[in-house]
């Protein structure tokens, strides 16, 4: 669905290395995890912390091609998310697939 319009999922997250490959391995996971335990990338793309509500927030941002930032969701609590329909909308526009 997504790799069908060009595009790459990558997760970032908060474990060392090892756990993260484990984690990956076990769960069988299909896209990219890159282990950020500094919060090095997550700082870098302003995702929030929120010590209350369990931690890092969920942030989604799709990149172009250029590195330029198209879209950004900054999450208020763990299940918010973007629906999968609004990202598949915003690529087939970034691909010229969309009515806009």
């Amino acid at each position: 669905m997504f790799t069908a319009r060009d595009a790459e999922i990558l997760a970032i997250g908060p474990d060392g290395p090892n756990a993260y490959r484990r984690y990956w391995e076990t769960e069988k996971l299909s896209f990219i995890g890159l282990p950020d335990p500094r919060h090095t990338v997550a700082d870098l793309y302003r995702q929030q912390v929120k010590l209350i509500k369990l931690g890092r927030m969920p942030a989604l941002l799709v990149v172009d091609k250029a590195g330029l930032i198209r879209y950004e969701h900054y999450g208020d609590s763990m299940q918010d998310i973007p629906e999968n329909a609004i990202i598949i909308k915003l690529l087939d526009e970034l691909n010229g697939n969309g009515s806009s």
